[in-house]
């Protein structure tokens, strides 16, 4: 509940002051989000933030390599020839 009423009160000043697009609207959203999301993972005391950072992009490289793996691998199996049997 009480971070249900943290929400409505950001939107209500949002609404107030005047950010009327949708685009501006989900923007500030997003970013009222990550902010309670980093909140909340320093109050976990879980990593700090430059270790988060160096993580996601640990992570972002591996999935770039899984990636440049899985479309050799297909262009591999697309050339090999059927063998034919006697």
């Amino acid at each position: 509940m009480k971070n249900s009423k943290f929400i409505i009160d950001k939107f209500a000043k949002l609404i107030e002051q005047g950010l009327v697009s949708s685009k501006d609207l989900t923007t500030e959203l997003f970013n009222i989000l990550k902010a309670k999301r980093d909140e909340f993972v320093l109050k976990m005391k879980l990593t700090s933030k430059d270790e988060f950072e160096v993580l996601s992009k640990r992570v972002e490289s591996l999935e770039n390599k899984i990636n440049k793996t899985n479309k050799i691998k297909k262009k591999k199996n697309k050339k090999v020839k059927q063998v034919r049997k006697p």
